[in-house]
């Protein structure tokens, strides 16, 4: 096993940036952090949202919940304070009482004979943060750490570059832009949205290219409503967790 353990200029994050050769049979390998944060619930990131889950196993279904599938992250905080957890590509987490652990590597035999073997390479995070996930922006360093910004070298250009620009943003750090990507059926761009805070919003979503018409539609991308724009903007009422698909 290989880390490199990376404390940032300006940021609260420590990343553990691992490689690991990997050739063992029913070992399973984690990273645990002990806290003395006191909760009786840990939040969980999942596609669109994320979903709380407990810390304690006071009857058989909460004992049954003994590691929980998450996506980018997993907090769990008290009244002022918290602790998140991050990972670039490992799904299984689990927390109880005060001390938090991600899965790194398993190796059962059956129905992979060798599953994980090799090197494998992940980075997962310790990010303490005030006040709950949601102050704490646990969601955006999520996506820092998956997404980071990538440069690439281009020939020589004309004309200026704008101080800002961006395809397409929110006002609202709780209505996040997932999705940017061309229409199934035609030359259209897609923006899909979603609400992260269980939280009701008044959204402006703003592009960073001129359009003719904005249509509300569904997953399948059937236009639902149409909607008023101005500026390259439009205005949306966002519900709890929803998603919008644009």
């Amino acid at each position: 096993i290989t880390q490199d353990i990376t404390v940032r200029n300006g940021s609260k994050r420590i990343d553990f940036a691992t490689t690991v050769d990997w050739q063992e049979d029913h070992v399973m390998m984690k990273a645990a952090f002990p806290t003395d944060i006191h909760s009786q619930y840990a939040t969980y990131d999942i596609q669109f949202g994320n979903l709380e889950r407990p810390t304690h196993k006071n009857t058989s279904w909460d004992e049954a919940k003994f590691e929980v599938c998450a996506h980018k992250w997993a907090d769990l905080s008290e009244s002022g304070f918290g602790v998140s957890l991050l990972n670039d590509c490992k799904y299984g987490y689990s927390i109880e009482d005060n001390v938090m652990e991600i899965t790194l590597l398993k190796s059962a035999t059956y129905p992979n004979p060798v599953a994980d073997r090799g090197i494998n390479t992940f980075t997962y995070s310790l990010y303490p943060h005030t006040g709950d996930y949601r102050r704490g922006k646990t969601v955006r360093e999520g996506y820092i750490l998956n997404q980071p910004l990538s440069g690439y070298r281009i020939e020589k250009n004309t004309g200026a570059i704008s101080d800002c620009c961006s395809i397409a943003k929110s006002d609202c750090e709780n209505v996040v832009v997932e999705t940017i990507k061309k229409a199934e059926e035609d030359s259209s761009v897609i923006v899909r949205l979603y609400e992260t805070y269980n939280q009701k919003s008044d959204a402006q979503i703003s592009v960073g290219f001129d359009f003719k018409e904005v249509y509300l539609c569904d997953m399948l991308e059937n236009n639902l409503e149409k909607i008023e724009s101005e500026n390259n903007a439009v205005k949306i009422k966002v519900k709890n967790f929803e998603i919008i698909t644009l």
